[in-house]
């Protein structure tokens, strides 16, 4: 079994870090260089920040982050949000990004995954599906969980991306986000099954024991967490220990 990784999220909002139950009533969780820093000396793989409104917004990626998580921060991480073209990709990885992840813009145009992969390489390039269980499978939604994709579900959008270039999916269940009631078992195995990219589940995790069941039952490469590090459940350190405990292959 390959390594497996476990990553904070970081949800940014106007230049602080929130979390929320299913993608509302936000609140506070701190500075995001800071917290990174700190998930970064307890031993996380990588970190992911996702600026929640920007692609609501419109406004610019946060370039600006990214260049403070550099000089600060030695894990590789992503940055998402507000990414609608090669331009703000190149800006994004000028800044010291490893990955950047898109999500709305590739929705509302495919051709970008592609774009981006023939420029930086499909190993900097993360697809981002944010998934709602209807009627036995599950829509796609954009803009923050806002919008639903009339004619797009999640499982067969994974494929779509992976084809057309994307390295990497960032799987969230709107359903479990937030709840702490563990990851989406059941939408994280279908797409695991239907892509041959790594898959990272997140969504839901408030124990340890849903961290496991995201990558031996759900077959997850990675496990997203955010209430369950944010707030003092638990570490990334304890979270990598009761990992390699369970059998799970992590780096030390």
């Amino acid at each position: 079994m390959a390594l497996k990784r476990v990553i904070p999220c970081l949800d940014v909002k106007a230049g602080r870090v929130v979390k929320g139950t299913n993608f509302v009533g936000l609140r506070d969780a701190g500075d995001p260089v800071e917290l990174a820093a700190r998930y970064d000396a307890e031993g996380a793989d990588e970190v992911v920040f996702l600026d929640i409104t920007a692609s609501h917004e419109r406004r610019e990626t946060i370039v600006e982050l990214a260049r403070r998580t550099a000089d600060n921060v030695f894990i590789p991480f992503t940055i998402g949000g507000g990414v609608r073209s090669v331009d703000d990709a190149q800006a994004v990885l000028d800044a010291g990004a490893d990955k950047v992840s898109v999500n709305s813009a590739a929705l509302e145009r495919p051709a970008l995954i592609g774009e981006l992969a023939e420029v930086f390489g499909s190993q900097c390039v993360v697809v981002a599906i944010d998934a709602k269980r209807a009627n036995g499978a599950w829509d796609v939604y954009l803009n923050g969980g806002r919008t639903k994709v009339e004619g797009r579900k999640a499982v067969s959008w994974a494929r779509e991306a992976v084809e057309r270039g994307a390295g990497e999916v960032v799987l969230t269940s709107m359903d479990r986000g937030g709840t702490t009631d563990g990851c989406d078992l059941e939408l994280t195995r279908a797409v695991t099954d239907a892509v041959a990219v790594p898959v990272i589940a997140s969504g839901g995790a408030g124990a340890l024991r849903h961290l496991r069941e995201g990558i031996v039952e759900g077959g997850a490469d990675a496990v997203l967490c955010a209430s369950i590090f944010h707030y003092g459940t638990h570490t990334v350190r304890e979270a990598k220990a009761y990992l390699r405990e369970a059998g799970i292959p992590v780096r030390p």
